[in-house]
């Protein structure tokens, strides 16, 4: 009962919303911040209380149906988002005074926190796969929120790329529903060995096509286009959708059909795994290459997700305990720092119009709040100690290190070149705003007068700010716990 309040309340919370007439911005935010702290306060009760039960809730046919289960990796998951949406929201309250439509927006934003937790605690790859098309459904009016001809380009690239993975995706569902015992999600797999007697080589190729299919939503090379041109939406959508929804999202969902459909010992070793592995670290410095070269500060930062998301698709593929700890440390780092660096590109682009790196010369002067905190993720994302983005680095190099050999040491390179690229293009713009004299004529303009956001896009800066300290300097509770769940001891 608890687990299917916990997902109603968001999204009902948001469907009601556009019904109401608010009188004022702050009775709207004071609405929907309740439903989504309630909420998270709901998924902790939950995670907290769990239980090793499957929750059905419809069964289309014999085999498939809809199942909800909490075990660790959906507490990895479940927590992870339940900690930054409210951030979010309260984030996107001072963002959104400069948007058209706010109830419209909230209320998809409400209920994109119903689904991104349907599929954190999915209990079968079947579940999986319908939240994982619904979170496309859901998301797509976020990302055309504005109605101009970028935003509908930007949803037509969304969409296509989506529909077209998941497409792939299903394909490989069949497969496991066929030769597996159902769909449920159990650590080692569920492929029936004798069924799958006979059939090894093309199960494991249906493997590659679930990897890229669920993958499109990771940005995995050649799936990747959708999410540059997803940032023409407002911060508040593009912070969540490349730090916390829809991207990690399909990181999860290839975890998921790694370790818990196909099973490790059964992909480990064939041409299909070094196929992916491949894709992973192209990805890695391919994005990390579009990065240094975009000028655009949020495309930059959309680049660097699609480089970042490829690590913990690495780690995923390198199908070991190691890899899995490496893969599920990047993301819930990844996305402290990745939401942070993209509020404080919002925070650039509200408060002075700004939307390019070369236009931040000399804004420490100007912003010194939000440059501060930039300058501390960028260092973070580089992976500098004792910040938080070096503990999962160290985590994925030193799996792939006990990986061993070509694919090992293919993986190594990847992410130590990735990381020298990340110093260029995440620590430039820092360079800039401290070093470089701020533009005469925005000087002028402002007359010497700071342009920091209000409290409510600076209260999540300093909370994921003292964020990613904490994860750097004690990771080794987070840590052990995601061994515990890598191993099978939590369930």
């Amino acid at each position: 009962m608890l687990l299917y309040l916990t997902l109603l309340l968001p999204l009902l919370g948001g469907a009601v919303l556009p019904l109401f007439h608010f009188r004022t911005v702050k009775k709207r935010a004071i609405y929907v911040e309740s439903v989504v702290c309630l909420t998270s306060v709901l998924v902790w009760v939950l995670l907290l209380t769990r239980q090793n039960t499957a929750y059905p809730l419809y069964t289309l046919m014999d085999g498939l149906t809809l199942t909800f289960r909490v075990d660790g990796l959906s507490c990895v998951f479940a927590g992870l988002v339940s900690l930054l949406w409210p951030l979010a929201s309260l984030y996107g309250f001072e963002y959104m005074t400069h948007e058209e439509r706010p109830n419209h927006f909230f209320a998809f934003y409400t209920m994109s926190y119903a689904v991104t937790l349907a599929v954190a605690l999915s209990g079968s790859l079947f579940t999986l796969y319908v939240f994982y098309e619904c979170l496309t459904l859901i998301t797509l009016p976020l990302v055309t929120h504005k109605q101009d001809s970028a935003s509908a380009r930007a949803g037509r690239k969304y969409l296509t790329f989506s529909i077209t993975g998941a497409a792939m995706a299903f394909v490989a569902l069949v497969f496991v529903h066929h030769y597996g015992h159902g769909t449920d999600f159990v650590l080692g797999g569920v492929l029936d060995a004798a069924e799958v007697a006979g059939h090894e080589t093309l199960l494991r190729w249906m493997f590659l096509l679930a990897f890229v299919g669920f993958g499109t939503k990771a940005a995995v090379f050649p799936m990747y286009a959708w999410l540059p041109a997803a940032s023409v939406a407002p911060t508040p959508v593009t912070a969540l959708l490349h730090a916390v929804a829809v991207v990690n999202t399909g990181a999860f969902a290839v975890l998921r059909v790694i370790y818990y459909s196909f099973g490790t010992d059964f992909l480990r070793g064939g041409a299909p795994q070094a196929i992916a592995l491949v894709l992973a670290c192209v990805t890695i410095v391919f994005g990390s290459g579009m990065a240094v070269k975009e000028q655009h500060f949020k495309r930059r930062l959309a680049y660097s997700t699609v480089s970042n998301l490829s690590y913990m698709l690495l780690g995923a593929a390198l199908m070991t305990p190691d890899g899995m700890v490496g893969s599920l440390s990047h993301l819930i780092i990844h996305g402290v720092m990745k939401i942070t660096l993209f509020y404080c590109a919002g925070a650039v682009l509200v408060r002075t119009g700004r939307e390019y790196v070369q236009d931040l010369r000399g804004y420490s002067r100007l912003m010194p709040k939000t440059c501060a905190v930039y300058t501390l993720a960028a260092a973070a994302l580089v992976g500098t100690p004792p910040l938080c983005g070096f503990v999962s680095k160290w985590n994925l190099l030193t799996a792939a290190s006990s990986a061993g050999g070509w694919m090992g040491i293919m993986a190594m390179v990847a992410l130590i070149v990735s990381a020298v690229l990340t110093a260029v293009y995440a620590l430039g713009p820092a360079f800039l705003m401290y070093f470089r004299p701020l533009n005469a004529e925005l000087a002028a303009q402002v007359g010497g007068e700071k342009r920091d956001p209000g409290w409510m896009m600076l209260l999540p800066f300093g909370v994921l700010a003292v964020a990613m300290v904490v994860l750097g300097l004690w990771s080794q509770p987070l840590i052990a716990f995601l061994r515990s769940v890598a191993l099978g001891s939590i369930f």
